[in-house]
């Protein structure tokens, strides 16, 4: 409609400028439907049945029917228990976030005046429909997309479309080419803006769906892509499933073949497999994730999805928004330049006709500086009443008022520099004042001129009028302190960041630059520039660019994909509507809680209070969950191949069965069990912050942890058959045997959770252990230790063991010893080797 004349639009949408009659409102809200934008919502089932879809879940599931089957009820529950506690914490968390995002949605609806047959009427801005010919007024929230027809002076603040700061000025009049960029529709209203100053009227076109905000929408259909932990947890889970049946099917083959009891063997099987599968990971990550949220959650942030705590850690590109969000979105004054420096205050507070609550953010942070600077602009109001007023002039762009000072009548005047240059009589003045009106515009500054006459007649035309040209004043969006905070934090942590806004881009590179985001070697662009690469060239640019200028929705939502599709982890932050396909569609969608409903309802994270310091939290937080899982994935996998690498050993052997499966279900419980649970605890080591994203991605089974896990495996493997074969030679009898066997696996997996709580050997600072996790070395003591105690001595033939000698304990004594001390030269050596590595 911008490319129409007014009597073009009315004849196209079929109405006059005495509005619909009410008989055709009926037809067409039928037609068109409520102006309103239905938000999808998962229903409570379907959020329920997502906590059961990783593949570790499935895996518990499908081991716990096998267990039903042949009879072993206990472990049926057991792990059916788990993984529905699982599922629970998960559901709960999603259900309380679904909850607060309604009651952060829960506004009322508002209302605006629309002509209908022939009078003018206030309706809810629901009943909306197309033709309808409606009046906004100072404050007025703009309902649907409309084409002025009548404009007064208007201007439109569209930052919560465009990301614009500054407000934009609209001319009914104006014919525009139909290529026209949505921020440069000067005669375009578009629903969810609102009117700084004066009134307009216009014709509606388009509504709910159907409006620019509506089509914004359409786009977030596109399914979110899966968090890194989520990604990476089902890699481990399909690699680890594949490592352990065919281990397993190998064991079963070998004792198959050597003539082993059937039903033995089977039991066997299932109990390793059910020992080996590490059922409490899944719980494990849940409780670290929600201790996560919880965190997160005293500093103001609310986690809609869980997975989303851990996301930051593994980001490796953050985009973000500038208006609010790098940004105050508060024009404050940042420069001024003045001939005569006493008249400043006159002409800020006199040629102003806002308050310091309310009005144009241009006047009120002309008032603001007043206030700061220890000046009361309504006493200078009083003591300067005024006499004429000449308001904003759209098409002059510039306004003026005469007061009495000091019993002489003195007019003001403000407005762009290109106009009031032309009404100057200090010519000798003009090329100093151009020099800097022109540096204060090159560093980003909207830059409004100022001067004053005396006058002592009627102003009838003030384009005849001659004043002294004395000053001009350069107003900034101002950089939060904060951003500068959390740009450091990610930069530190090697993540890359890039401002996409819809401002131009003299002011966004000043902003970009202010707060650390744009340095030399990096590229500032236009959004239109983007057009002129594809796909594959813009992926490597991207590596280069800091900032990208007067982007629409689509650029922010190509970026987002294309860095995806080069294996990046994205973080979109953003508060406005045209933030939120790229929001939704991130690895990590942030948004505002004073920023658009429909933004925050696909956000998987709000910032309830506009304090980007939280991110640092959030990043430091999200990467100490990281690591703790790392150890937990390599505490429960190392100790599960011990096992399997000890079976397999004596069945290759033609040993006797070294284990039962109680026993190795009694492993699980006071080893695993109890261990992995206060892993999560573990506080954060700072070092981690220093490597680069790109590790995260992975580092659940990268090398490193992939030969700390089969080393582990084969020394306990060794060790314990070495212990077997030297006990059964010595005449043991198979019994105490097969109990000191069964104790020593216990205190080896003991001793490898304690080396577990730090990365650097733990005699490097020892006592930082105890500060590090104290909690794993207390459960041992108050619960590992005493039920080991009962299993042997108290009831020892439910799990087919015999009380043990004082001497016998000679032999889990050295495992303890051995292992401990095996780990420990390993960490020395890894200490050295990796130590610029892990910046140690």
């Amino acid at each position: 409609m911008h490319n129409k004349n007014v009597e073009e639009v009315f004849r196209l949408l079929e109405t006059t400028p005495k509005g619909l009659t009410s008989e055709e409102v009926e037809k067409r809200l039928k037609k068109y439907g409520k102006n309103k934008i239905e938000l999808e919502e998962e229903s409570l089932v379907t959020i329920f049945l997502r906590q059961f879809l990783s593949p570790l879940v499935i895996i518990l599931i499908v081991a716990s029917m096998i267990a039903l089957y042949i009879g072993e009820t206990k472990d049926f529950f057991f792990i059916i228990g788990i993984v529905l506690i699982n599922g629970l914490i998960g559901f709960y968390q999603e259900y309380k976030a679904k909850i607060k995002i309604k009651e952060l949605l829960s506004l009322s609806t508002p209302t605006v005046n629309v002509i209908r047959d022939g009078k003018i009427v206030e309706i809810s801005t629901e009943d909306i429909t197309v033709g309808d010919v409606v009046i906004v007024r100072e404050g007025d929230l703009i309902p649907a997309d409309i084409r002025f027809i009548e404009t007064n002076n208007l201007l439109v603040d569209e930052s919560i479309l465009t990301g614009e700061s500054v407000p934009v000025e609209k001319f009914a009049e104006k014919i525009l080419p139909e290529d026209t960029p949505i921020y440069e529709r000067e005669n375009i209203g578009y629903g969810g803006t609102h009117v700084v100053k004066g009134i307009g009227k216009g014709v509606v076109y388009a509504v709910g769906l159907n409006t620019e905000m509506g089509r914004i929408y359409s786009k977030i259909k596109d399914k979110g892509r899966d968090t890194p932990l989520t990604r990476a947890i089902k890699r481990f889970s399909i690699k680890l499933l594949t490592v352990i049946t065919l281990i397993l099917f190998l064991v079963f083959v070998i004792g198959f073949l050597q003539g082993r009891e059937l039903d033995k063997l089977i039991m066997l099987i299932i109990a390793q497999l059910v020992s080996a599968v590490p059922e409490g990971l899944p719980i494990v990550i849940t409780i670290a994730l929600v201790i996560g949220a919880i965190t997160l959650y005293k500093r103001k942030v609310l986690i809609r999805q869980l997975p989303a705590v851990e996301t930051l850690g593994s980001a490796t590109f953050i985009c973000t928004d500038k208006t609010g969000t790098v940004t105050e979105n508060k024009l404050t004054v940042d420069k001024i330049y003045s001939i005569e420096e006493d008249m400043v205050p006159l002409v800020f507070s006199l040629c102003n006709d806002s308050e310091i609550e309310k009005g144009d953010p241009i006047e009120i942070a002309m008032l603001k500086w007043l206030e700061n600077q220890g000046y009361d602009y309504i006493d200078l109001r009083e003591k300067y009443p005024r006499l004429w007023l000449y308001p904003f002039d759209t098409k002059l762009k510039l306004m003026a008022s005469i007061h009495k000072v000091n019993d002489e009548d003195t007019l003001f005047v403000k407005g762009a520099f290109e106009t009031l240059e032309k009404l100057a009589e200090n010519t000798h003045d003009l090329d100093s004042l151009k020099k800097i009106h022109d540096e204060m515009a090159e560093n980003g500054l909207r830059v409004l001129a100022f001067g004053y006459k005396k006058v002592n007649q009627t102003i009838d035309d003030i384009t005849k009028i001659k004043i002294n040209l004395i000053g001009l004043v350069g107003f900034l969006d101002p950089p939060k302190e904060t951003a500068i905070q959390a740009v450091l934090a990610a930069k530190q942590a090697g993540i890359n960041i890039i401002m996409i806004t819809g401002d131009n881009l003299k002011t966004a590179k000043t902003v970009a630059k202010m707060v650390g985001i744009h340095e030399e070697g990096k590229i500032a662009l236009e959004g239109k520039d983007l057009e002129k690469y594809n796909d594959e060239d813009l992926k490597s640019l991207l590596y280069k660019v800091s900032v990208i200028a007067r982007s629409t929705p689509e650029d922010k939502f190509r970026v987002v994909k294309i860095l995806q599709s080069a294996g990046e982890e994205v973080v979109m932050m953003g508060d406005g509507v045209n933030d939120m396909p790229a929001v939704k569609t991130a690895d990590l969608g942030i948004a505002m809680n004073e920023g658009s409903q429909a933004t925050k309802s696909v956000a998987k994270m709000v910032l309830m209070e506009r304090d980007l310091s939280v991110i640092v939290d959030a990043i430091k937080i999200g990467r100490r969950i990281s690591h703790n899982i790392r150890k937990v994935i390599l505490y429960l996998v190392s100790t599960s191949m011990g096992e399997l690498t000890l079976l397999l050993l004596a069945f290759l052997l033609t040993l006797p069965q070294p284990l039962y499966a109680t026993q190795i279900l009694w492993i699980n419980l006071i080893t695993d069990g109890i261990q992995d649970k206060t892993l999560i605890l573990s506080k954060e080591e700072k070092w981690i912050f220093k490597l680069k994203p790109k590790v995260f991605s992975n580092w659940f089974l990268d090398k490193i942890q992939l030969l700390r896990i089969f080393s582990f495996a084969l020394f306990t493997g060794l060790l314990l058959v070495g212990m077997f074969i030297y006990l059964l030679n010595k005449n043991y009898p198979l019994d105490t045997t097969v109990t000191i066997l069964f104790t020593s696996l216990v205190v080896a997996q003991w001793a490898h959770g304690f080396q577990i709580v730090r990365e650097q050997p733990f005699f490097y600072k020892p006592l930082e252990n105890f500060k590090n996790n104290p909690y794993i070395f207390l459960v041992v003591l108050g619960l590992g230790i005493p039920l080991q105690l009962s299993a042997v001595y108290i009831f020892p033939e439910i799990l087919h063991c015999v009380p043990l000698d004082l001497k016998d304990w000679i032999y889990p004594t050295i495992t303890f010893v051995g292992s401990f001390v095996f780990l420990e030269i390993r960490k020395w050596i890894e200490f050295f080797y990796f130590k610029k590595l892990y910046n140690i």
